[in-house]
C-alpha cells in the first residue's frame, strides 16, 4: 500500500512561531521580577529516581542476565517512540494522521515513557514552539542549560505559560475520547505500563530478579529516557550547527538524534514544525520516521505533512545570504 504524503508551504505551517508575540514577551521579561519556587517533592522524587537508576545500572553492567538488558534496550526504543511518533509528531504537531490501532498503540508506548499524560505534553510543547526562548515556553534556555535540561521540572512555571498557554486552541486533543481515558486513568496506567509490565517480564520470562529487573528495566531505563528526552531542549538548543535558520537558538545536532530516535535536526524543526520527517538527516538517525513509513505502508499512517525540497533550499539560502551579509560588514 502507497502512502500519502502532503506537502505544506513553509508560510501554513502548524506551530509556527508566533514572532510578534516573542518579541513582546522578550520585552516584558527584561522588567520581570518573577523568581522561581523550589517544588521540593519533585526534588525528593528525582533523587530518589536518580539513585535507583545508578543501582540499576550497576546490576545492567555487572549482575543481570543478558536478556534483562536486551529487554531495558527494547524498552528504550518503545518509551523514545511513544513520545517522538505519538505526543510529538501526531498529537502535538499534526504533521501525520493515524487510524485507531495506531493511536492505541502509541497511547500504550506513551505510557511506558511517563512524560505526563498527552494533552499535557502537546500543550507544554506548544507553547514551546509558538513563544520559543521567552517565559511562555516551560523550558525555556535563557534560564539556563540545567533549567531547560530537567530545572524546569523542579520549580512551579512561570506564570506566562499559563496565561499564554490559554490561549492555545486544545480542542482537537480534549474531543479525543482516547486521550482523555488516558488523561483520566494516567496515574494507574503509568504504574503498570512504565513499572510494573517491565519489572515482571524479566521475572516471569527468564526467571531474572525482582529488584534487579525493577532497578533496570523500570528505574534506569525510565531514567535515560527522560535525560534523551531533555537533551533536545537542553543541548539541541546550544550545541550544534544552524543551517535552516540562524536566528533561533534550536540546532541540528547529531548524537541527540540517536539518543532521542530522530529529534536532534532541532533547527529543521523549528523552521518547518508540520513536517513529520523533524529533518533532513538519513533514515538510520530517525528511527521514528521509518516507525511512522512503515505503519504507513499498512495504511494506519497517512496524511504525512512534509516541506518541499524547493522550499527547503529556499529557506537554506537565504541564510547564506544572511551569513554572508554579516561577513561582509
Amino acid at each position: 500500500m502507497s502512502m500519502t504524503v502532503t506537502e505544506t508551504k513553509t508560510e501554513e505551517q502548524f506551530l509556527s512561531a508566533d514572532l510578534e508575540e516573542v518579541n513582546r514577551l522578550r520585552d516584558l521579561a527584561k522588567k520581570d521580577t518573577f523568581k522561581p519556587t523550589i517544588v521540593w517533592r519533585n526534588v525528593a522524587l528525582f533523587v530518589a529516581l536518580h539513585t535507583g537508576s545508578a543501582i540499576g545500572l550497576y546490576q545492567l553492567l555487572f549482575t543481570c542476565k543478558w536478556l534483562t538488558v536486551a529487554w531495558c534496550m527494547i524498552l528504550w526504543g518503545v518509551s523514545a517512540v511513544g513520545i517522538t511518533a505519538g505526543a510529538h509528531r501526531l498529537w502535538s504537531h499534526k504533521s501525520y494522521k493515524a487510524a485507531l490501532p495506531m493511536r492505541l498503540i502509541l497511547i500504550a508506548m506513551n505510557c511506558v515513557s511517563f512524560q505526563n499524560d498527552i494533552i499535557e505534553w502537546s500543550r507544554d510543547h506548544r507553547c514551546h514552539h509558538k513563544w520559543t526562548d521567552t517565559d511562555a515556553d516551560p523550558h525555556n534556555i535563557n534560564r539556563g542549560f540545567f533549567f531547560s535540561h530537567m530545572g524546569w521540572l523542579l520549580v512551579k512555571k512561570h506564570p506566562k505559560i499559563k496565561e499564554m498557554g490559554s490561549k492555545l486552541d486544545l480542542s482537537d486533543l480534549t474531543s479525543d475520547p482516547l486521550l482523555m481515558f488516558q488523561r483520566k486513568y494516567y496515574l494507574p496506567l503509568v504504574v503498570l505500563f512504565c513499572f510494573l509490565m517491565p519489572a515482571s517480564i524479566p521475572v516471569l520470562l527468564w526467571n531474572e530478579s525482582a529488584l534487579q529487573a525493577f532497578y533496570i528495566a523500570s528505574l534506569f531505563r525510565y531514567c535515560i529516557c527522560l535525560h534523551a528526552t531533555w537533551f533536545i531542549n537542553s543541548a539541541a538548543h546550544t550545541f550544534g550547527y544552524k543551517p535552516y535558520d540562524v536566528n533561533i537558538s534550536p540546532v541540528e545536532s547529531v548524537w541527540t538524534t540517536v539518543t532521542a530516535f530522530g529529534e536532534g535536526g532541532h533547527n529543521y524543526h523549528h523552521t518547518f514544525p508540520q513536517d513529520y520527517r523533524t529533518s533532513e538527516m538519513s533514515a538510520a538517525y530517525n528511527m521514528t520516521k521509518l516507525f511512522i513509513d512503515g505503519f504507513a505502508k499498512l495504511g494506519w499512517a497517512y496524511d504525512l505533512k512534509v516541506v518541499s525540497d524547493e522550499a527547503i533550499a529556499r529557506q537554506m539560502g537565504k541564510q547564506l545570504d544572511q551569513l554572508n551579509k554579516h561577513k561582509n560588514h
